[in-house]
C-alpha cells in the first residue's frame, strides 16, 4: 500500500476527481477526510470507503466562507488525528463574461478558486508540520498554464494557483512539506458542461467539446481516475524529491 498509515484530507472530495482520489487513497491505505458543500454526497463516499474496509469521515463546508475554510481543515485534522496529505481541490468554472461582469460573479470565482486554496493550505500546513512534513497538492488547470478564451477569469485564478504552489514549495520545503500543482485538461466530471459555456445550448457545448478533443493528441477527455492517479503519485513517497512543479494531465494538449 502506497499510503499506508497516512492521513489525507481532500476538499471537493464528493464527486469527480476528488471522489476518485478519496476512493483511491483509501484503497492505498490512507485514512481520508472528505470535505464538500454537498454533505450527503460526501457521506456517501465515506460510507463507500468504509464498506470496502477503509477509514473515512465526511465534513460539510462552504469554502467561499473564510471561517469554514479554516474550520473544516481543523475539524478534519481532529477527526483523523493529524494531516499528512492535503489536496486543495475545490473550484468552479466561473463566468465567461468580461465586459460588464457582475462583481458578485467575480468574487465567487476568486473566493473559491484562489482564496479558499490559500486559506485551507494555511491551516493544513500547521497540522502537516506536526507530523514532520508531508504533501500538499493544489488543483489548477491547463488554463493556469495557457490562457483560456472561454473564461479569462477562471484562467486568471488558476494562474494564481500555479504561482501559489511554486511559492509555497519554496517556503515550506525546508520543513519537508512538498507542494505541487495538478493541471487537469478536459475531464469527465459533473463540471465539464460548465466549462463548455454557461450560456451555450447543449448543441453548442457539444460542438465546443468536440473541437477541443480534436486538439488533444490522445484523442479523449480525461477520466477522473487519470487525475486521481497523478494525485496518488504526488501524495506518496514515490515523489519524495518532487516539489514546486505544475503537472499538466491533459493528454498532450499543452505540448504544442
Amino acid at each position: 500500500m502506497r499510503l499506508k498509515g497516512k492521513l489525507a484530507v481532500i476538499t471537493a472530495g464528493a464527486s469527480g476527481m476528488g471522489r476518485a482520489a478519496a476512493l483511491l487513497f483509501a484503497k492505498e491505505g490512507a485514512k481520508v477526510a472528505i470535505i464538500d458543500i454537498n454533505e450527503a454526497a460526501a457521506i456517501q463516499v465515506a460510507e463507500e470507503i468504509k464498506a470496502a474496509g477503509g477509514t473515512a469521515c465526511a465534513l460539510r463546508a462552504d469554502l467561499t466562507n473564510a471561517q469554514e475554510c479554516r474550520g473544516s481543515i481543523a475539524a478534519a485534522a481532529d477527526k483523523l488525528g493529524g494531516i499528512d496529505i492535503f489536496w486543495a481541490h475545490a473550484g468552479i468554472p466561473g463566468t465567461d463574461v468580461v465586459e460588464d461582469i457582475d462583481l458578485a460573479d467575480y468574487e465567487l470565482s476568486m473566493s473559491l478558486n484562489v482564496r479558499s486554496c490559500y486559506l485551507t493550505v494555511g491551516e493544513a500546513v500547521k497540522h502537516i508540520r506536526k507530523r514532520g512534513g508531508g504533501s500538499v497538492i493544489l488543483t489548477a488547470s491547463i488554463s493556469g498554464i495557457v490562457g483560456s478564451q472561454l473564461s479569462p477569469l477562471y484562467s486568471a485564478g488558476k494562474f494564481a494557483v500555479v504561482g501559489l504552489g511554486k511559492s509555497l514549495s519554496l517556503r515550506y520545503g525546508p520543513e519537508q512539506i512538498r507542494v505541487n500543482v495538478i493541471c487537469p485538461g478536459l475531464t469527465e466530471t459533473p463540471m465539464l458542461r460548465g466549462f463548455m459555456g454557461r450560456n451555450a445550448s447543449d448543441d453548442q457545448a457539444a460542438e465546443t467539446q468536440k473541437r477541443f478533443v480534436g486538439m488533444i493528441p490522445l484523442g479523449r477527455v480525461a477520466k477522473p481516475e487519470d487525475i486521481a492517479n497523478t494525485a496518488l503519485f504526488l501524495a506518496s513517497d514515490e515523489s519524495a524529491y518532487i516539489t514546486g512543479v505544475a503537472i499538466p494531465v491533459d493528454g498532450g494538449f499543452t505540448a504544442k
